[in-house]
């Protein structure tokens, strides 16, 4: 490596790495350069205002080292969130791995919803299908502390992660458990059941590009058209709802009417759908019948 990499300050890499990253992955510049600024707190283990107030600070050999080893995989495509092994979801530190799906901002929408369905001192218990990181299940776990959320998942490497992520945030009311779909459940019934199911059609373009070619296969595709997986559990949902109790599924930006549809077939009551900020229909829901 040369001299000069080694002592290159923090305002030298924020700027010749945005313009990297922005080219090679072919981000905007400000997207490019939060995840500079990412990858440099946790290489000096500082806050982004210690960035912001000590520019001209330069990295060490051993911490330019580890910084160009981190940017080299981002620049490879790899997301942030692998590389971190870290996201925050509804304000909360999360791990990730590649087993799990990366949270994303558009699926507090869900949370949001479902909080609206769960009062603050109500001991309720709550389902999240294909909980990956526990991300859904602790986020509602954490807001609503008297309710009792389990979480279940077909991988058990994605469990594992959710456990993790439980014990870390020290969350007694969340738990997860090994079922495909509603399989080892039978007999349970909840009060509100939540999802964020894979809804991409399988022979999508988008799974060959940008983040999500690193993430799980299964937690994404969902046949032809991309809602085998929202059918199988619209068409079970009613045997695992309290009656009057509500389902609430995040789906892709232009599928809300027909999982509306799929909804009012299968004798969902009130189905609706709501909109993320970007106006984008993003969940749809209903009540299961009395």
């Amino acid at each position: 490596m040369k001299a000069d990499a080694l002592l290159a300050s923090i305002k030298t890499l924020l700027a010749q790495d945005t313009v990297k990253l922005a080219s090679a992955l072919a981000l905007d510049s400000s997207a490019a350069r939060i995840e500079v600024q990412c990858l440099l707190q946790h290489v000096l283990q500082v806050a982004r205002s210690y960035l912001l107030a000590h520019p001209e600070r330069c990295l060490s050999t051993e911490e330019q080292t580890h910084y160009q080893e981190l940017l080299q995989r981002r620049l490879q495509g790899e997301p942030v969130a692998y590389i971190l092994g870290e996201r925050e979801f509804f304000g909360l530190s999360l791990k990730v791995t590649p087993a799990t799906l990366i949270p994303r901002p558009d699926t507090e929408l869900l949370v949001e919803l479902a909080l609206q369905d769960i009062p603050p001192a109500a001991a309720v218990r709550v389902l999240d299908l294909g909980t990956g990181s526990g991300a859904i299940a602790l986020a509602i776990a954490h807001a609503r502390p008297r309710a009792c959320v389990l979480g279940v998942d077909a991988s058990d490497a994605a469990l594992s992660v959710a456990q993790e992520n439980a014990q870390a945030l020290a969350l007694t009311n969340a738990h997860f458990v090994r079922s495909n779909w509603f399989a080892a459940l039978a007999g349970q019934r909840f009060e509100l059941i939540v999802a964020n199911p894979p809804y991409i059609a399988a022979a999508d373009a988008h799974l060959s590009r940008g983040d999500v070619r690193f993430e799980p296969a299964s937690a994404l595709a969902s046949g032809a058209d991309g809602l085998d997986d929202i059918r199988h559990i619209v068409n079970r949902a009613h045997a695992h709802l309290q009656p009057g109790a509500r389902l609430l599924l995040e789906h892709g930006y232009d599928q809300a009417a027909q999982v509306r549809t799929l909804l009012q077939q299968a004798g969902f009551d009130a189905v609706f759908s709501a909109c993320d900020l970007a106006g984008i229909e993003r969940v749809s829901g209903g009540r299961s019948g009395a």
